[in-house]
């Protein structure tokens, strides 16, 4: 989620910024870099909107190949910026004969690998359909029913405080509220995605064992969620990075999914969600291979029943997916249990960066899935909304219920919706759907629970 603001938290202020975002590369709220607190207080409540400046991205070594793969117009990650925030216009990557290389099979444009392309027109732009024979159908099929099989809230808290790691429970970052979830679990919700810090779960090295406190806290949300029926997905909110440098190395992502995966092999309804939004990486070769990593590191660990969402480059954007590279890197992907999810984020502001209250048009949500909808149609696809949200206004209530609308009449492909966010420290948050008072919970929970 794209959020620039600041919290007040243990009597100092804490800094919470995302990466810009641009009309081809969306960025997400919920990118924080708090301040350390060393003051016991209350929750921390919003004060104001900063624009942050975001300086040139450190690269972790990677293989001479994956270099060479990078050099690629075809595969080149999207990196404009808007003109109130400055950007990296280039990165560096040290090379390392030790690193896992990127497949090859990935670095291959869409042009070599399917000669017979299809091409399926929208009002808005054309989607690219491939027909590599390296695709495989999905098993994990949507709805007939016209219903989604999962809607819910994202359930912030674990993930804050990314100036303060490991920090300390309470101060630099919390926990969902297990109460909160059960209030919206009573109105019909059935899903909620709990993001985390990997440097907070594996600290010191991606590789490094699961920090035990952590992890029992985290096993305790997800527990609740699972034994009253509901799904819990577990959602590295890491934007691609480690410790704030993007991470190249497949075999290390692939080692931290094994021994998260390890944890809950056994628990049908988990789901793993690879990694939040990333962005502004070498390749986009590189975000299908890490995704490949994760799906192989899940199923490694004997974790075979469950879904596994996977996230594009370009902050995952529905409305840019067929115009960022997604739909050409991404329709490889392969999993031996054939539950692979496609989970797109989609905001209604004008530059898609859910910072503002304010909708584009009461028609803004349908239109920015119509794309990607045509996509997941064309390739036999399905795909998750993971993140949604809209002011506190009829507009964005009319723009809202237009998006749900046509994700229920497209439920083929899309399998649900989860609303950001949730979690007991957002205070007067503009999307807060916090029970019993938040921003967003008094003026949407009617309207949502219709889709539950």
């Amino acid at each position: 989620m794209r959020f620039s603001t600041t919290f007040l938290a243990a009597g100092l202020t804490a800094l919470a910024f995302a990466a810009p975002i641009a009309e081809q590369d969306e960025y997400d709220e919920c990118d924080w870099e708090p301040e350390e607190s060393t003051a016991a207080t209350s929750t921390p409540t919003i004060l104001s909107t900063i624009k942050p400046s975001v300086s040139t991205a450190t690269i972790v070594p990677t293989s001479a190949s994956a270099v060479e793969g990078a050099g690629s117009s075809s595969e080149a990650a999207v990196s404009t910026a808007p003109s109130t925030l400055t950007f990296a216009t280039s990165v560096t990557i040290a090379t390392s004969a030790s690193s896992t290389p990127l497949s090859s099979t990935l670095a291959t444009s869409v042009s070599a690998a399917a000669p017979n392309t299809l091409v399926a027109s929208t009002s808005s732009s054309a989607v690219v359909v491939k027909t590599s024979a390296t695709s495989s159908a999905a098993a994990a099929t949507g709805s007939s029913s016209g219903k989604l099989k999962w809607f819910g809230v994202n359930q912030s808290g674990a993930e804050f405080g990314t100036g303060n790691i490991p920090g300390t429970l309470g101060t630099d970052y919390t926990w969902p509220s297990t109460s909160s979830i059960g209030t919206l679990m009573g109105t019909g919700m059935n899903a909620f995605r709990i993001p985390f810090l990997m440097e907070r779960l594996a600290q010191g090295t991606m590789t490094s064992a699961l920090d035990a406190t952590y992890l029992a806290s985290l096993k305790t949300v997800v527990s609740y969620i699972t034994d009253k029926g509901g799904y819990a997905i577990v959602d590295p909110h890491n934007f691609g990075r480690y410790a704030g440098s993007i991470f190249t190395s497949t075999s290390d992502f692939q080692t931290f999914w094994k021994n998260v995966a390890t944890e809950f092999a056994t628990n049908d309804n988990v789901i793993f969600d690879c990694n939040n939004e990333f962005h502004d990486e070498p390749s986009n070769a590189l975000v299908a291979s890490l995704n490949q990593a994760c799906i192989d590191g899940v199923r490694a660990a004997g974790a075979t029943s469950q879904y596994i969402f996977v996230e594009g480059t370009s902050y995952t954007g529905a409305w840019t997916w067929t115009t960022s590279g997604n739909s050409d890197s991404m329709g490889s992907l392969t999993d031996p249990s054939n539950k692979i999810v496609y989970e797109m984020h989609q905001y209604l502001d004008s530059d898609g960066s859910g910072t503002s209250a304010t909708c584009v048009s009461t028609t803004i949500g349908a239109e920015r899935i119509a794309a990607a909808t045509a996509w997941l149609k064309a390739n036999n696809k399905v795909g998750i909304i993971g993140e949604f949200a809209g002011g506190a206004n009829t507009a964005c209530e009319t723009a809202v219920t237009g998006m749900l609308d046509a994700l229920v009449a497209s439920s083929d492909v899309w399998m649900g919706a989860l609303w950001w966010g949730g979690g007991p420290w957002w205070g007067d948050y503009i999307f807060s759907m916090e029970p019993p008072s938040g921003t967003a919970y008094t003026a949407y929970i009617d309207l949502l629970t219709k889709y539950a």
